[in-house]
């Protein structure tokens, strides 16, 4: 196994640290793991491709790690004794898009045999709001930030989440008929 695999790996044991700190109400701890968090995630795609170290395993390691960090963020975060948290709506909206796309995706690669993946912009601006709206709401607990700010961040994301969804929809629809 390579240096990338072993850095994602990394990031998913950092899920339960991250967890654990939402657990004992300590925001500062659980950001600075969010924070390494997200650096594994940057390096383990830098040092793949600079050590050409991409493997199957890790494109299929990557992006769960990337989804259960996320994920377990907006569960734990609401489910929290912070004082600033993500909404309920807000929680049931990003989860039920991601499962959305994963059963769209597998119903099309059922009925098709295959898929193509192309991420796109909307997904790529709703992952960098869903990551920067756990950023707010963790630093909003620990230093002041004004609601108006956390909560435009959290619409944002919202907003981005919708299109993207839209906009896989669309792509697989495509598959499907095209």
């Amino acid at each position: 196994m390579g240096i990338a695999n072993q850095i994602t790996i990394l990031r998913i044991f950092l899920i339960p640290v991250f967890v654990i700190f939402l657990g004992y109400n300590k925001p500062l701890y659980a950001l600075i793991t969010f924070l390494i968090a997200g650096v594994t995630d940057a390096l383990d795609g830098f040092v793949a491709r600079k050590l050409n170290q991409v493997t199957t395993l890790g494109k299929i390691l990557d992006p769960i790690a990337d989804k259960a960090l996320l994920i377990s963020a907006f569960i734990f975060i609401y489910n929290s004794n912070l004082s600033v948290k993500f909404p309920y709506w807000f929680v049931v909206i990003v989860i039920s898009r991601d499962v959305y796309i994963i059963l769209g995706s597998l119903i099309i690669y059922l009925l098709k045999g295959n898929l193509e993946v192309r991420p796109s912009i909307y997904g790529k601006l709703t992952t960098f709001f869903q990551i920067l709206s756990v950023l707010v709401i963790l630093s909003a607990n620990i230093i002041y930030i004004p609601l108006e700010i956390v909560y435009t961040v959290i619409y944002i994301a919202t907003i981005f989440t919708v299109l993207s969804a839209l906009t896989y929809t669309y792509e697989g629809l495509r598959q499907l008929t095209g």
